[in-house]
């Protein structure tokens, strides 16, 4: 999935300043190995231990998994559309941002916020890395589902392991191809209007959400069509069942005008469910550079992207993100590929919570990314949650302090006091060499 929605739009939206800690840290090694592989190393590496060992995992494509499944379910609403979910997460910065379009300035290109094996390889950030070479083979119809990268917090909803599902079509941008999106529009509509649902819409084309330059505005109206009642016939596939809507109760949908430099006009797609309004992704009329970049220029399209694990812990009632990742078979045997049901809780055991205290080095700053990675290669999944909770900067000599609360949680089994104070032992111990920090 293309940066869509607010899990990217309210990314940490600054600059870099080029005195962060990362750049302090120690003598990295010469090579790193990743799927197999050894690479060269240099200024840009920041790939963790903890991240490499996620790769080969591919919770996606693990039979019974919740995600699995949630794959299947998106996937058997397309069925002449082709299906992949086997690329490399490996790609160069070019694929990832080059392609898109994305401003040489744009804050996910930072090493603060994106997995870097070296300055010409990255770990993908999004699905859409691939989109540019997916059209460029002759595909027209394909959802791709990939596991992407980003450095992020820790708590119950974030992890720097994701999935999503990318869905694209795309057609000749002439009368053949509109036609077959009339028809297509047509067939559609029929299907919506015998189920129940619900749809607060917004116009296809206005001011705010105009068409693109080099487009027709009558084409883009019928695609950003198509794309609406694609979209909501899924909403129908995914959760209808699920609140059981009837023509009394349908299930409520509703479209949202967005901003995305990468589609135009762009929307996303909200869900009614069990009391509260859920964004569930977002899409739009691909960007017509992109398209450009693939040798498909006289194509005209949509796209949307979504999260699996945000519709995942919504449908199957998973409270805490980590889950996903958990091998106990008590999470595991409670699901069967191709159903749905509902997470039923095995233990909540007791959080342990431990502060660490620091002076930073004169003039330096730590992000908040790299202390979040460091505490993940130590204690991993044991730990629930990160928070800042005191950043104090001396009156008189201009040093500064931050203190972080760790909550250590184990998912899976009580974790003992002194447990908790060895692994902060060790976080507090990697600190210090990591980023030469005071502790206090």
């Amino acid at each position: 999935m293309r940066l869509y929605g607010s899990l990217w739009r309210n990314i940490h939206a600054r600059g870099v300043p080029s005195r962060y800690l990362a750049n302090m840290a120690v003598q990295r090694p010469c090579h790193v190995t990743v799927l197999g592989e050894q690479y060269l190393t240099d200024h840009m590496t920041n790939i963790s231990p903890t991240i490499v060992s996620k790769l080969p995992l591919k919770l996606h494509t693990q039979p019974s998994h919740p995600l699995s499944t949630l794959r299947g379910l998106i996937e058997s609403h397309f069925p002449s559309y082709t299906h992949l979910s086997s690329l490399s997460p490996l790609v160069t910065p070019y694929q990832n941002f080059d392609l898109l379009s994305f401003p040489k300035d744009h804050p996910g290109r930072s090493v603060t916020d994106s997995y870097y094996v070296n300055k010409d390889l990255m770990l993908r950030t999004h699905t859409s890395a691939h989109e540019v070479e997916v059209f460029g083979r002759g595909e027209t119809k394909w959802l791709l589902t990939a596991d992407v990268y980003r450095r992020d917090e820790i708590d119950g909803s974030h992890y720097p392991v994701f999935h999503q599902t990318e869905g694209a079509r795309i057609v000749s941008a002439n009368s053949t191809g509109m036609k077959e999106i009339e028809e297509d529009n047509e067939r559609l509509a029929a299907h919506l209007e015998q189920s129940s649902i619900e749809i607060e819409d917004v116009p296809h084309l206005s001011p705010t959400n105009p068409c693109q330059p080099a487009h027709d505005p009558k084409h883009t109206e019928l695609i950003a069509k198509n794309l609406k009642l694609s979209l909501n016939s899924l909403m129908l596939h995914l959760f209808a069942g699920r609140v059981g809507a009837t023509a009394q109760n349908p299930l409520k949908v509703r479209w949202i005008e967005a901003t995305f430099p990468w589609t135009t006009p762009s929307f996303e797609v909200e869900v009614f469910f069990r009391g509260k309004w859920l964004e569930i992704l977002g899409c739009g009329v691909i960007y017509q550079p992109t398209l450009d970049n693939a040798n498909v220029s006289n194509k005209l399209g949509w796209a949307f992207g979504l999260g699996l694990e945000r519709i995942a812990m919504v449908l199957y009632s998973i409270p805490d993100i980590r889950l996903f990742w958990s091998q106990d078979p008590r999470f595991l045997s409670q699901f069967k590929q191709g159903e749905i049901t509902t997470f039923k809780p095995y233990s909540k055991y007791p959080a342990c919570f431990k502060d660490v205290s620091f002076w930073l080095p004169e003039g330096q700053m730590l992000h908040e990314n790299d202390f979040c990675d460091l505490v993940r290669d130590v204690a991993g999944d044991v730990v629930e949650d990160v928070k800042l909770i005191d950043d104090f900067t001396h009156p008189k000599t201009n040093r500064k302090s931050l203190c972080y609360r760790i909550n250590y949680r184990s998912m899976d089994r009580s974790l003992s006091n002194d447990e908790a104070n060895s692994l902060n032992a060790q976080v507090v111990s990697c600190l210090r060499d990591r980023f030469r920090v005071e502790i206090r």
